[in-house]
């Protein structure tokens, strides 16, 4: 379901993922509505509460591998059937930094990055336009070399796209998503959106409890049915 004013998705990943700059908590979510970023939502996989097998020297003082973390290589699926208009591959996978002492040189280019463009914001990237001018969704920081559809390809909901990565403007391997009402970012406007039928822990060892439609809030862990 969806409309030119809100959207309605399925998650887009199989297992647990953590919740992070929801919408939930306030807009625009990622403290700007530039590149109609208003609404968007990152997503972290994680296992045991943790975002990452190891947490070490590295994650304390230095940059560390993207194979460690939970997400890296995750299939990422098409939260809704719609049309390819848009695919970017080719964008290295980052180191990862957790490190405070690693994020500070990180933050000094980040200037750098936003006149970069759409690859080095987005990373790896497939927008769909979604059935019925329902509008447009991004699915951002793939993993290079991972994105398995083509520009102009017609996919149904739950098709893969390709994998969670850490390219463009990333410190860990997570997914951002985002929705617009049209298919440039750069001129776009940010739509809000909900996700239907999860489970959520909405607290570390509560209970989960069953959404039929909703927006997870920040650092809530999501699983869909």
């Amino acid at each position: 379901m969806s409309t030119l004013d809100h959207v309605v998705l399925a998650l887009p990943f199989r297992g647990t993922w953590l919740g992070r700059n929801s919408p939930a908590r306030g807009v625009p979510s990622h403290g700007t509505h530039l590149f109609a970023t208003t609404y968007a939502m990152d997503f972290i996989a994680v296992s045991g509460g943790r975002t990452a097998t190891t947490r070490d020297w590295r994650a304390l003082l230095s940059t560390e591998p993207v194979e460690r973390f939970f997400a890296f290589g995750q299939p990422i699926l098409a939260p809704a059937a719609g049309r390819v208009v848009s695919v970017h591959d080719g964008e290295a996978d980052h180191v990862a930094r957790r490190s405070q002492l690693a994020l500070v040189p990180y933050a000094l280019t980040q200037a750098a990055r936003v006149r970069g463009g759409a690859g080095a914001i987005a990373g790896n990237h497939v927008i769909l336009e979604l059935e019925d001018r329902g509008g447009y969704v991004v699915l951002a920081h793939l993993r290079a070399g991972s994105i398995r559809v083509g520009e102009g390809e017609s996919v149904a909901a739950g098709r893969e796209l390709g994998a969670c990565g850490n390219s463009g403007n990333s410190t860990q391997p997570h997914l951002h998503i985002q929705v617009m009402d049209a298919a440039d970012p750069f001129t776009a406007r940010g739509l809000p959106m909900s996700f239907r039928e999860y489970r959520v822990w909405r607290r570390p060892g509560g209970p989960p409890v069953v959404v039929e439609q909703g927006v997870p809030n920040e650092s809530e862990v999501v699983e869909p049915l």
